[in-house]
């Protein structure tokens, strides 16, 4: 059987050609002589065919959503960041104020090629101009772009088999990944309160404790990061006990032990904002309330000396307590703060207080589900002291160590004591016989104050046994 044949080059360009001009007469005629309406159904006619046909799918994920920014544009835009290729012609670099380091992120019209799971997914970012009499007509769909001189978004494509795994399971990873890595590049903020809500302008944190240089008590510190980690990894848990994803601190101990440091190596190693709450900024509940509902999720709240910044009465006294004084912060206001139902309008916040006296606090404020771990500041510890000796002078033995821990034991002083020690002199031959000095003293100071106080005591059992002597009839 002969082989059929094939038309030549010259035909087929000719062919093309005549269609190609065909075409554009159709359209011009559509356009000069068919109403709009007319041309409007036939165009939706043909595209619908057009879609009937094809076997691609397209997500349209908008920058905003009202005057909000659509949480699923932000995370593919930070994610599509890590898949720029060596092929991209276009990228955009910026940084935020709370951002540790420059953002690289897609350039409108690049198109990015992901893979997930055999899946090939295709992004493409879409930037449309506004103009000045289209606003009305973006209003009604994207409020924001009133304000805005472009309008973007990205287009997810993909084959239309994939449609349930890249929504069930692509976006939540692209979700998650993106949050990761937001965290890994945010600086930690400080937010404080500022006439009744928390201060617009926080103020970056860049402390540098860890919890590698804290000087803690190593058995202490890896029973904190411990349960650190169960709490941040706890979200299932908490949801299915039905209880807040929510963790209480109460960190105690006398002035110089250590807490302020514990709660920026906490920050540091969850890469959580820090809201630190003076309750005498703070002139009502409601107040209260509203606070700790602007707080943003994965955060700290720290409220330091609780037992001394206003004094907060219990509930029993509340009720007998004049009309006048009902705006005031109460206990039960606070116990809702922490432990009500307001308490669940968030999720996996840490919220600190901090005490040099434990024992002035109420009960109420203590129990588990409020305060679910109690973490006593202590002296300094041997433990503590090697870790100090470790930040200052670069050392992890020494032979004076062993007076030095035999000292310890006796002389309570405080990290921040011996710190001040330290750092008076970078040479370890300097530093540690004048600590020894110090730690003597602190030593020879408190027998003192113990034989003093005896002597007193001594005294005072005299007085009254002198006193109740003179009763006798």
């Amino acid at each position: 059987m002969a082989l059929r044949k094939m038309p030549s080059a010259k035909t087929l360009l000719s062919t093309a050609a005549s269609v190609a001009a065909s075409a554009m007469l159709i359209r011009t005629i559509t356009n000069d002589f068919l109403p709009d309406e007319l041309r409007d159904y036939f165009s939706s006619g043909l595209r619908s065919v057009f879609h009937y046909f094809s076997s691609q799918f397209t997500i349209v994920i908008e920058e905003f959503r009202g005057l909000t920014l659509n949480q699923v544009f932000e995370a593919a835009d930070i994610y599509l960041g890590t898949k720029v290729t060596p092929s991209t012609q276009r990228v955009r670099l910026g940084k935020s104020e709370n951002e540790k380091d420059v953002a690289i992120r897609v350039d409108k019209g690049e198109e990015i090629i992901d893979v997930f799971q055999d899946i090939q997914v295709k992004w493409v970012l879409i930037c449309t101009q506004v103009e000045s009499n289209s606003h009305r007509q973006y209003h009604s769909r994207d409020m924001n772009a009133t304000l805005r001189s472009e309008v973007r978004s990205y287009e997810l494509s993909f084959h239309k088999k994939d449609k349930d795994v890249v929504l069930s399971s692509y976006l939540p990873y692209v979700l998650q990944t993106s949050r990761a890595m937001m965290d890994e590049v945010k600086a930690i903020q400080l937010h404080t309160v500022n006439y009744g809500s928390w201060d617009s302008s926080p103020i970056n944190v860049d402390h540098p404790m860890t919890f590698q240089t804290l000087a803690l008590d190593s058995e202490l510190k890896n029973t904190i990061v411990e349960d650190l980690d169960n709490f941040v990894n706890g979200k299932e848990f908490y949801r299915r006990v039905g209880k807040a994803w929510k963790r209480g601190y109460l960190l105690y101990g006398p002035p110089g032990t250590g807490k302020t440091s514990l709660v920026a190596a906490m920050a540091n190693y969850l890469n959580y904002d820090i809201y630190d709450l003076d309750l005498t900024d703070v002139e009502c509940n409601a107040d209260l309330r509203s606070l700790l509902l602007s707080m943003s999720n994965r955060s700290i709240l720290v409220i330091e000396d609780i037992d001394c910044t206003i004094k907060l009465q219990n509930r029993e006294a509340q009720q007998d307590e004049p009309k006048n004084q009902e705006n005031k912060v109460t206990l039960s206001g606070l116990l809702n703060f922490i432990d009500g139902l307001w308490s669940c309008c968030g999720d996996a916040r840490i919220i600190i207080f901090t005490t040099n006296h434990k024992d002035r606090l109420d009960p109420a404020l203590l129990r588990p589900g409020r305060m679910d771990m109690h973490i006593h500041m202590s002296y300094c510890t041997f433990s503590a002291f090697k870790q100090l000796a470790s930040n200052y002078l670069g050392i992890s033995d020494h032979s004076l160590f062993g007076q030095i821990e035999g000292l310890l034991k006796e002389a309570e002083v405080t990290p921040a004591d011996v710190a001040g020690e330290l750092m008076k002199n970078t040479n370890k031959e300097v530093s540690l016989p004048g600590l020894l000095v110090f730690l003597k003293n602190k030593i020879a100071e408190k027998e003192q104050e113990q034989a003093k106080n005896g002597t007193e005591e001594d005294q005072l059992k005299k007085d009254a046994t002198l006193g109740s002597a003179e009763l006798v009839p």
